[in-house]
């Protein structure tokens, strides 16, 4: 140990990559379905490597920071703007409304309490599940003009307050959210009744069982012998696709083997007739059962081996040829455009997280698409939709290092009002700075990319790298302020989870009338909680809530954050 010692003491960025090993690994043990998840995980170990007294150096840490922060922004901001559209603005709205209940709630808890800056950013940043309050707390602490003691003392109770109520904070969220909601709007029955009410609305599969849904929304190719009495006299692949269209099934003949020889480059001309065996692709839910009309399925290797192509497309808002605005139309207008033959959507993402693929779900620039079919038909489709994402691996340092400057520069701007000064700080522009920058990406996708597997590392390994930083720093002082404050900071955090979540409930019942499923993403979104959303749809077994989490998820994440530096002065 003594060895061990003397090595971190030596080189102090070791012992950040053994917080971030050990940290992720703590982070990913789930006990009955609950984990700590890595933040956590990663800050009690740091708060452990800590206890070695290794000094750590500030200006990695708020580098990490600054780049974690403009990545959140850079994800969220397509769907900020998009919710200040004139649909997305009764959940722009709530998320608002919300968030500022949020805030207050907490701010009263504090002044309850009689807590100190620290604790009340602590506060905000574990009940509410948002981690980058830490980050914008301590920077706001720091350019309060605290004495040197008094200003450690805070900075050393943020990590522990936020440690102490980050557990009911994430579970109790999920509970309130999954158990409690639903009885709210009439009880788990109604409210999943009620869901299936909308997917039906929306073009969904009203037969889908709960449980299903992700198997039932992959792409399919499968092969049919024609056996049917409808090709007597033959048809053409034309015919038989219209067909299926009228029975609401959105099939194409993909290849077709006509004795031994297998033809690949199908026209809406050529003929199929008794005997014929065809190979039909789309979503899952339309190509099950096809066999009971057209005939037997076969598995023909040789007629299914051939190339499938798989890739995402960023919507962009006039298209990447600008030939064809896709910004605010559904799906079902998308899929009828004629580049769209042979290509079926397997997946869309909004900020991260997947929304339900159906005919009435509308699409928003920065929309990450899946798409599947032959390469040429999918590559046609992907230049006329949008951008395919990634065109490279690379990202745009350049873009990402003039933003986080540019942004950090704003933030440093001071507002002196009665002698106390008031900033963004260079935290909070980096946020704002990677909205806009995300935002003006979504318009302009011929620069600035940032293909999703790194933006996962910069917002993962950013934030993470800092949470290490803090924990190691504050874990001397850990114990000693958790045992004082530890369980009066744990009943007031289950405070002020608690009565912001029942607050949104009720008025996104009452005053916004949402539909239930809606509502409940909603006031996920709002407190920015993955855990609530995923618990959400796993007890309702839909994915509709989903479509209410996306633009308040954006709209929470940015005002949550910013809500570190508010309450930070106003404690203060």
């Amino acid at each position: 140990m003594e060895w061990i010692n003397e090595i971190l003491h030596s080189h102090p960025e070791l012992a950040i990559y053994l917080t971030l090993a050990l940290g992720f690994l703590v982070g990913k043990i789930h006990i009955k379905g609950f984990s700590l998840g890595t933040v956590t995980g990663v800050l009690l170990v740091g708060v452990v490597v800590g206890q070695l007294h290794i000094p750590m150096t500030g200006a990695l840490k708020q580098m990490a920071f600054l780049l974690f922060l403009f990545a959140i922004g850079y994800k969220v901001g397509p769907q900020f703007f998009a919710g200040l559209k004139k649909e997305g603005l009764p959940q722009v709205y709530f998320a608002v409304a919300m968030c500022l209940f949020i805030l207050v709630c907490t701010w009263g808890i504090a002044m309850l309490m009689g807590y100190n800056a620290g604790e009340a950013a602590g506060l905000l940043s574990g009940s509410q599940t948002i981690s980058a309050v830490i980050g914008v707390a301590d920077d706001t602490i720091r350019g309060l003009g605290f004495s040197g003691e008094e200003q450690q003392k805070m900075l050393d109770i943020i990590p522990v307050a936020y440690a102490v109520t980050y557990i009911f904070g994430t579970a109790g969220s999920a509970w309130i959210l999954s158990k409690i909601g639903p009885r709210i709007f009439g009880g788990m029955e109604k409210v999943k009744a009620a869901c299936r009410e909308l997917e039906s609305r929306m073009g969904g599969d009203e037969n889908e069982k709960p449980g299903f849904a992700a198997a039932k929304r992959e792409v399919e190719f499968r092969c049919y012998r024609i056996e049917n009495g409808w090709f007597d006299n033959g048809r053409t692949v034309g015919e038989l696709e219209r067909y299926f269209g009228e029975q609401g099934k959105r099939l194409f003949v993909e290849r077709v083997r006509k004795g031994s020889n297998i033809i690949d480059g199908i026209t809406p001309k050529e003929r199929l007739r008794l005997g014929d065996e065809v190979v039909l692709s789309g979503r899952h839910e339309y190509t099950i059962g096809e066999e009971k009309w057209i005939g037997e399925e076969v598995i023909d290797d040789s007629l299914l081996d051939f190339p499938v192509m798989t890739i995402k497309v960023t919507v962009a808002r006039n298209g990447y040829k600008h030939t064809t605005p896709l910004d605010g139309k559904k799906v079902s207008e998308l899929r009828r455009h004629e580049f769209m033959h042979g290509v079926s959507i397997q997946k869309i993402k909004r900020s991260g997280v997947s929304i339900p693929v159906f005919p009435e779900t509308k699409l928003n620039s920065g929309d990450i698409i899946e798409l599947v079919g032959k390469k040429v038909d999918v590559m046609t489709a992907a230049h006329e939709i949008g951008y395919p994402d990634p065109a490279t691996n690379e990202s745009d340092v350049i873009f990402i290092s003039a933003g986080i400057f540019i942004g950090a520069i704003i933030g440093t701007l001071t507002l002196h009002i009665q002698g106390v000064p008031i900033s963004l700080s260079t935290s909070g522009g980096a946020l704002i700075a990677g909205l806009v920058f995300g935002w003006w990406r979504s318009h302009h996708p011929t620069f600035g990319a940032i293909p999703e597997a790194a933006l996962w590392a910069f917002n993962n390994m950013g934030l993470n790298i800092f949470i290490a930083i803090i924990g190691i720093s504050a874990g001397p002082g850990f114990i000693t302020g958790f045992r004082e404050a530890g369980i009066s900071l744990f009943i007031a955090g289950i405070l002020a989870t608690s009565i912001p979540l029942l607050f949104g409930i009720l008025i996104a019942k009452h005053w916004f009338k949402f539909h239930p499923a809606i509502a409940l993403g909603c006031c996920a979104g709002a407190r920015t909680t993955t855990a609530a959303i995923g618990a959400i749809q796993e007890t309702l077994g839909s994915e509709t809530p989903a479509l209410g989490y996306t633009v308040t998820y954006a709209v929470g994440n940015t005002l949550l954050i910013l809500w570190g530096v508010f309450l930070t002065l106003m404690v203060a």
